[in-house]
């Protein structure tokens, strides 16, 4: 009886331990479960040969994608890349593991061009990175902020608008067209960063030192990196000694007229010889300016000439905006900023221009600070994160037709969407911790220059030719070239 009973005792015991063992296989290879391989890698390169030939990387992604499934890793040399096509799984990234995918790879480049990672939009995720992201976010950003910097915006639209006016009226003399040729790309740099050095440094007339000083060439040698480096620091540092002076005989600036050198110098002025994080504040200063100032330009920069490009080869739908804004606006005045909240038109074109076209198609690399599960996925520590947003903004499941130009959706079917990081399959500007803080400065002024710059003119092509839409990493790699003519009373230039 004892024998038997040992016998069902460890015949039980060996039956529980089985079970055990099977749930915990179970539950331990779920967890373990790693995300599709993508085949092909090479030794030392990895997959850096499918990105050789013409096709751009968000496409080849996302035709990899459609093999792969929405989520899979590719390795860039010894680095394992996870990249991410679908909007539900951004989603997990960007909420439930948005800490854990928090900071950004480290970089030759970043380190000699952005201040030995203290430029706070490359920078890693950590006490420093938070303090500066209060910074910008609550000083340097805030919506009260934006507001108090409309002047400049206004003033340097419609300064650019009487410029433009005035080469046409020069040009049209020694023509019999009623129509100028302007070429849009140059004539939207020439503004924003205008508009974007005096609100971050004051200057007027500094524009080609701004335009250096914005030169991150982050796909350089090392050596030409150094050079630029200290080409950019010596603008920068010029710029902020000249601010000090000015704080040192005594000339303060009524909070209205702070630029936003200003407003830094006076948050760290019982910090000037302390270190924060490693970092003087001289360095802080010029790394957020920097920061500032590459990517805001960019930004609104690349967002209005695909803007402006689809609505040429779309007639239909800028003729529709030009009717919105003879009604909100009138035929006896510039637009200006409290007309933007009734142009809904003009939104929904923006919106569906920064889905077609988001000024980065491929987000800046994420980066693992620990082991996480994404989409049922575990990914290790380390591992670097790329959102194609290009794949993701053109899912047919979200967007019937993605491919097609048509802002109606936004006041239709998609009307409750915006692109501030709250809805998954619309995020240009990202969401989450990471998500660019400069989303209001660059909505404005996107609105107010393609409100303003429809409203004054007409503007047609060149050709019957459509505008060509080739693109390079995000930006149109052609010119913009289109005829312009008045629209409005010539009084109204001057």
């Amino acid at each position: 009886m004892d024998y038997s009973l040992a016998i069902t005792y460890a015949t039980t015991s060996i039956i529980f331990l089985y079970f055990i063992y099977m749930l915990f296989g179970i539950f331990s290879n779920k967890k373990g479960k790693t995300p599709p391989k993508v085949a092909g890698s090479w030794p030392v390169i990895g997959h850096l040969h499918l990105f050789s030939g013409s096709n751009l990387p968000h496409k080849t992604f996302g035709l990899l994608a459609d093999k792969y499934g929405p989520i899979f890793t590719v390795k860039f040399g010894a680095h394992q890349v996870l990249v991410v096509n679908d909007r539900k799984i951004a989603q997990d990234c960007l909420t439930t593991n948005d800490k854990a995918l928090a900071s950004r790879p480290k970089a030759l480049a970043v380190e000699l061009l952005g201040y030995n990672y203290a430029i706070f939009g490359l920078g890693p995720y950590g006490p420093f990175w938070r303090e500066m992201k209060k910074i910008v976010v609550l000083e340097l950003l805030s919506n009260r902020r934006v507001q108090m910097l409309r002047h400049i915006r206004e003033f340097e639209v419609k300064t650019s608008i009487k410029t433009m006016y005035e080469r046409w009226s020069k040009e049209k003399m020694n023509d019999s067209s009623n129509f100028v040729r302007i070429e849009m790309k140059q004539w939207f740099e020439n503004l924003a960063m205008t508009i974007i050095i005096r609100m971050l440094f004051g200057k007027e007339h500094d524009f080609e030192e701004g335009k250096r000083a914005r030169n991150l060439d982050i796909g350089g040698y090392e050596k030409e990196m150094k050079k630029n480096a200290k080409e950019i620091d010596y603008i920068l540092e010029k710029w902020l000694v000249e601010h000090k002076n000015k704080r040192s005989c005594g000339e303060n600036k009524c909070e209205d007229d702070k630029d936003f050198m200003d407003i830094m110098l006076s948050l760290f002025e019982d910090a000037m010889d302390e270190d924060l994080a490693g970092f003087d504040a001289d360095t802080i200063i010029k790394s957020t300016c920097l920061s500032m100032l590459a990517g805001g330009s960019d930004t609104i920069i690349v967002a209005l000439t695909w803007t402006l490009s689809l609505l040429l080869n779309n007639p239909h739908v800028m003729q529709k905006a030009q009717e919105e804004l003879d009604i909100q606006v009138g035929k006896y005045k510039l637009v200006d900023e409290s007309h933007i909240n009734s142009l809904v038109y003009l939104q929904a074109i923006a919106k569906e221009s920064l889905r077609l076209y988001p000024p980065g198609p491929l987000s800046a690399p994420h980066e693992s600070i620990e082991d996480c599960i994404v989409g049922g996925y575990n990914i290790p520590k380390g591992t670097r994160v790329l959102f194609n947003l290009w794949k993701i903004q053109r899912d047919p499941t979200v967007w019937p037709e993605p491919d097609l130009f048509k802002p109606e959706r936004f006041l239709t079917t998609h009307k409750d969407i915006d692109v501030k990081g709250n809805h998954f399959e619309l995020i240009p500007f990202g969401a989450g911790r990471r998500i660019c803080p400069g989303i209001s400065s660059t909505l404005v002024l996107l609105h107010l220059t393609l409100a303003n710059v429809l409203h004054a003119f007409e503007i047609t092509r060149p050709s019957d030719e459509p505008i060509d839409m080739t693109a390079s990493f995000g930006t149109k790699t052609t010119p913009l070239e289109v005829l312009i003519a008045p629209r409005l009373s010539p009084d109204l230039y001057y």
